[in-house]
Order: C-alpha cells, then sequence, then structure tokens
C-alpha cells in the first residue's frame, strides 16, 4: 500500500552527536537553519517525532511564520502540520506542550499502549497499531486515513535508525554543525542496525549561516517482498525511460533498470532502443550487463510494465532472461494486459523460476502514459 514520502530532518555535532549531556538542549543550529525548517514543516502534511523526543525535550512543533500559516491555510490545507508521535507504552506527559498547541495530533501506540494513552487522557487521535509497533502499518495508515503525502521526521535518533533500517526512508536532511560534543554518553543520531546496504545518493550541500545542510536520497532496493523507499525512485525512472521510446502502434512503451543490491544501477534500458524494432527494455537493459557479474544474483530488476511471459520476435521472453541472469527480484508498476498476448503472466514466469515480483501500484499511470493509445485512454 502507499505511504508518505517520508524525509528525515536532524542536525548534529561534527563529532555526530545530536545533543550533549548537560541538563538544557544543546542548540546546534543558528537562526538561518530555524528559519529553514520552519519553511520545510510549512511544506509538508504531518510532522512526527518519538516519544523520547516528547519526553527529553517538550517540544511544540510549530510553523512559526504567520506568512506561511497564512499561506497554507490559502491553498486549503490546515494552519499547522498535524503532529504524530510514536510510543509503544503510551506512558507520555498529557501536559507535554506536543499535545497544546498547533493542530490535530496522532498518537501510535500498540494495544496495550492505547489503554495507558486513554487513561491519560492525552488530547491526541490514539490509534492501536497492535501487539507492536509497525512501521509501515503507522505509514500506511497515515496516508490512507490521514490523507498525508509528505512526512518529516524530527527524531529522535531511535526513530531514525528505525526508518533507514527498514527502508522506509525517502530523504535524510541532516545539518552538520561547527562544533564537538566529545562526550560518549551523549546521543547519537544513528544508532546500531542493519541498515540496507549501498550509498546514499547527495542531492544538495549548502550553507545555512554557519552550518552545512547535506540532503541525501537512499539507493538500495527493498529486499524480498517489503519494498523501500529506493524501490520508488528506481521505478520511477523506469516509467521515465518508457516516455523516450519511439512510438508503436503494435508494441508497449517500457523503461527498464537493473540495480545491485548497494544501490549500483548495472544498466537501464527502454523498449525499441537503438533503432531495433523489436528490442524489449529488460531485454536491452541486460544486454549491457556482464554475464558474469556476481551482483546480478542480488541484483532487482525494476520494469515499468511486468515482463513479458511470451513473445514470438525472440526465442525467450524478458521473464526468462530475467531468470537466466540470476536476477530473482523484479519490481514493476503494472500487469502487462491482455491488448498483444492474452493471458501474459510474466509475474507467474518468474514466482515459478524462484523470483520476487512487487508490484507499486503507485506507479501505475506513469507507466501507463506512454501507452495511452494502446489501451484506450
Amino acid at each position: 500500500m502507499p505511504h508518505p514520502y517520508v524525509l528525515l530532518s536532524a542536525a548534529v555535532s561534527l563529532d555526530g552527536y545530536l545533543d550533549d549531556t548537560g541538563p538544557e538542549r544543546l542548540l546546534l543550529s543558528g537562526p538561518a537553519d530555524f528559519d529553514r525548517v520552519d519553511e520545510v514543516r510549512a511544506s509538508v502534511d504531518a510532522i512526527l517525532v518519538g516519544a523520547g523526543t516528547i519526553r527529553a525535550d517538550n517540544p511544540r512543533l510549530l510553523v512559526n511564520s504567520p506568512e506561511r500559516r497564512a499561506d497554507r491555510v490559502a491553498r486549503g490545507r490546515s494552519e499547522y502540520p498535524l503532529k504524530v508521535t510514536v510510543s509503544g507504552s503510551g506512558d507520555l506527559d498529557p501536559a507535554a506542550r506536543f499535545w497544546h498547541t498547533g493542530g490535530e495530533k496522532v498518537l501510535y501506540t500498540t494495544d496495550r499502549g492505547a489503554e495507558r494513552a486513554h487513561a491519560h487522557g492525552l488530547a491526541a487521535d490514539v490509534v492501536p497499531l497492535g501487539p507492536e509497533l509497525d512501521w509501515r502499518r503507522l505509514l500506511e495508515h497515515l496516508h490512507a486515513v490521514r490523507g498525508v503525502r509528505r512526512l518529516m521526521v524530527e527524531g529522535g535518533g531511535l526513530v531514525h535508525t528505525q526508518l533507514l533500517t527498514q527502508g522506509l526512508a525517502d530523504e535524510l536532511q541532516l545539518v552538520l554543525a561547527p562544533l564537538f560534543v566529545g562526550d560518549p554518553d551523549a546521543p547519537r543520531l544513528f544508532g546500531p542496525g542493519s541498515y540496507q546496504g549501498g550509498r546514499l545518493r547527495l542531492l544538495e550541500t549548502r550553507a545555512v549561516g554557519d552550518v552545512v545542510l547535506m540532503r541525501y536520497e537512499p539507493t538500495a532496493p527493498g529486499t524480498g517482498a517489503l519494498p523501500s523507499a529506493a524501490d520508488h525512485h528506481w521505478l520511477a525512472l523506469a516509467c521515465d525511460l518508457a516516455e523516450r521510446c519511439p512510438p508503436s502502434g503494435t508494441a508497449f512503451s517500457v523503461g527498464a533498470v537493473v540495480v545491485a543490491a548497494d544501490g549500483t544501477e548495472l544498466a537501464r534500458g527502454h523498449s525499441r532502443e537503438g533503432g531495433d524494432p523489436v528490442v524489449h527494455a529488460e531485454e536491452a537493459a541486460l544486454a549491457k550487463t556482464d554475464p558474469t557479474d556476481p551482483r546480478l544474483a542480488t541484483a532487482t530488476v525494476y520494469s515499468s510494465l511486468e515482463p513479458c511471459a511470451r513473445r514470438a520476435s525472440r526465442p525467450a521472453p524478458c521473464a526468462r532472461l530475467i531468470l537466466d541472469a540470476g536476477i530473482r527480484r523484479v519490481v514493476t508498476a503494472w500487469r502487462e494486459p491482455d491488448t498483444f498476448v492474452p493471458g501474459a503472466d510474466g509475474s507467474g514466469v518468474l514466482v515459478d523460476g524462484g523470483a520476487v515480483v512487487v508490484v507499486l501500484p503507485e506507479h501505475e499511470e506513469r507507466a501507463q502514459a506512454p501507452n495511452g493509445h494502446l489501451i484506450g485512454r
């Protein structure tokens, strides 16, 4: 199911700490960056912090600029973004400023935590997620029920770590402050965990006052049937490639990308690439890979359309080419219609061959766009 675009926002010292161990909160940012954060807050649908941040910092999480709040209202949005927190225990101070400033609030918790939250009389919509906290279910609920399309996560370190290790973060906005903490007991931004591998892609770096803002996006594909935020990036690229296909009245326009488990792009291709009137996208991309590359065994193929199960123009369909390359994970946007091959089931061929097929229907409309003349759109 779809979930919001998840933006992680944090500031750290040069040696990677979120705070020191003193009684007062260590201010890592200056006025210029506080204003930038206010601008980002004004642009999102919801802001999330963990229960630990509420206990330690007692934040209000407001859009402070009257002009930005007025602009939100003028655009038909609430004056303040929805405020969200997460607590397994539900044991939160009902007097905290989080509950009594800004607009609507929601607490995601466990079944047991919901009982405690109701007993405390917290001024929020309390949503139990079951016996344990489940980040995917939380994000899906925010998207489907609350209409949240863009979520800003401001802490703390445990929340950031969980979202990154589960492949659920779309972007990291990290501010580096020109100071050292040097206290091993001070909190760090990221804790230990099994991070989905690969280098992050740098999107932007710029000075904001005396701090430096760095924006990154994850690149590593998901694992198995669980999609990662990067899966959406790569499938969107495949849809972009489909737009480059020479037009045809007898074949679909499809884009494909082959990506290693560490987020390295191995190859890309699109239908009818290079003037070949019958080459398919996955075929074109796989032809550019080294068949002896050991990374193919853990790679993912992203295809804007389900890989074909049967074809007349080549000896082997694309589903078989993928399996023969040793690839066992495919992410696609839509299933092949019966336009040219009735009963086509490329996903079935892949699954029978031991591959996992993930369908992300959020991208279906983009994948279908260059094929509208073929499917009656």
